[in-house]
């Protein structure tokens, strides 16, 4: 071991000799660091901002190495190629909770012994991810990356686009599904973006397998990455490893027959839109395909973050966020395609309906109250027209379009919101309401049903004076 530790002390960059057990099982056993230079020990010893230990623990030859960092799927299956199969190993990983990255070159040693493997692990470290890193990608890597970055840079539909792109990651990662899966660990929703499976293979799209707790099990994958790249699954011993820690997502997995797993987070300015999910890969490729799908994941991400941004854009210009109905600009864009012949209609209501009494609950007590009362006015319109276009026209003044339905029914829901307006407890509306079997034109169907609100309104304070002022 003293020559070893001479020659170990002469890399210039941190390095240590790696012991990995042998089991006749075929499994990875324990992973030590046998012996370490300097630089390496400054490494695991150095301190953190706050003056603390960031292992909290001083080197010992032979130590396991998770005394001095998390447990690392990716960590292990580098050693143990390297140790074990005996092949080169080149890789990047980024410790959980730190914003170091590390670049890694591991080479056998073909020391006898009959229970341990050994390679040696020099590595640099770095706060910001090099682009020289980029740069040692294969060729063959290098085009599949930028043959994913023209595709979504170009599209014009991304639905479209990211389809083609999905199937393209699931040919050359030789697997049989892979699919974008997004989520809202806040508002505890899911969607599958997009998946391709490969024919014949027998293989079922993730669609069939989600439940109401996916975002659980979504949030169990976050748990695994602790802060890497990515997880890699792709032996019995690794499924084994997520049996122990979480049976859950275990059953789930050996229930869709998952015998390989490559998972990658959607992430972009440090929020998780999503994962990149690979099922049943040609595992004889493992880290170039992990090394092109985490420059791939970049680009993805920052595609669909600009079109999450775009639709929730579109959304804000379109709806009143108070009334959760479409907005006054989104009524006259409609408009716009009614005047322009973009809409084909038989036949054509419209019903602008007034909210009765909004400004003495406003002068009595406050906006808020007034606030809720539109959006009881809001949820009784959708209540009563559900499959209609509604609007929020003005302050406290809503237009209903429906298309080719018939007179008789339209009249029924119009009727029963007025008889409920009659009530003073209900939410109570001045209706106007204008129907034309034939079609008809838009903006003249507006003015009618405008003009006979004004006088249901009108009609209304008659019959209530009261309401004019106070409650």
């Amino acid at each position: 071991m003293k020559n070893l530790q001479n020659f170990i002390e002469q890399f210039k960059t941190m390095a240590c000799i790696l012991s990995v057990e042998k089991r006749n099982d075929g499994k990875a056993g324990n992973i030590c660091i046998e012996i370490a230079n300097k630089q390496y020990i400054e490494f695991l010893e150095k301190l953190n901002g706050n003056g603390k230990s960031s292992f909290e623990t001083k080197f010992e030859p032979g130590s396991n190495y998770e005394r001095f960092m998390p447990k690392a799927l990716d960590f292990e299956r580098c050693c143990h190629e390297c140790a074990i199969e005996q092949k080169p190993v080149q890789a990047f990983i980024q410790p959980e909770q730190s914003n170091i990255h590390i670049s890694m070159i591991l080479l056998p040693l073909g020391i006898e012994d009959p229970n341990k493997a050994y390679c040696t692990l020099s590595q640099e470290t770095s706060e910001e991810s090099e682009s020289s890193e980029e740069s040692m990608l294969s060729a063959e890597m290098s085009k599949n990356v930028l043959k994913t970055c023209v595709k979504l840079r170009g599209a014009t539909n991304l639905q479209k686009t990211m389809d083609e792109v999905i199937e393209d990651i699931r040919k050359i990662c030789g697997a049989n599904y892979c699919c974008v899966l997004l989520t809202n660990f806040n508002e505890h929703t899911y969607s599958v973006f997009s998946d391709s499976i490969k024919a014949n293979s027998n293989h079922r799209s993730v669609r069939d397998y989600i439940t109401e707790d996916f975002v659980d099990y979504a949030k169990t994958w976050l748990h695994l990455l602790a802060g890497n790249s990515c997880l890699i699954i792709k032996n019995k011993e690794d499924l084994e490893t997520i049996e122990q820690n979480f049976p859950n997502w275990h059953r789930s997995l050996t229930n869709a027959n998952i015998e390989s797993l490559v998972l990658l987070p959607l992430e972009y300015n440090n929020v998780i839109l999503g994962f990149i999910w690979v099922s049943n890969f040609d595992v004889s490729n493992t880290l170039n395909i992990k090394e092109t799908l985490e420059l791939t994941t970049f680009f993805v991400a920052s595609e669909i973050a600009n079109y999450q941004l775009v639709g929730r854009l579109e959304y804000l210009s379109n709806m009143d966020l108070l009334t959760n109905v479409q907005n006054r600009n989104s009524m006259n864009n409609r408009v716009s395609q009614f005047m322009n012949g973009k809409v084909q209609y038989k036949s054509l209501a419209v019903i602008f309906a007034d909210l009765n009494g909004l400004k003495p609950v406003n002068d009595k007590y406050g906006h808020d109250a007034g606030d809720e009362l539109l959006k009881k006015a809001s949820s009784a319109l959708k209540l009563t027209f559900s499959k209609s276009e509604i609007y929020r026209a003005g302050g406290d003044e809503f237009l209903v379009i429906i298309l080719d339905q018939p007179k008789e029914d339209i009249e029924a829901k119009v009727q029963k919101l007025r008889e409920n307006s009659e009530n003073t407890d209900n939410v109570s509306f001045s209706l106007g309401f204008y129907y034309n079997e034939n079609g008809g034109n838009i903006r003249t169907a507006m003015h009618e049903a405008d003009v006979r609100m004004y006088e249901d309104k009108k009609q209304f304070y008659l019959r209530h004076p009261e309401k004019r002022k106070k409650l």
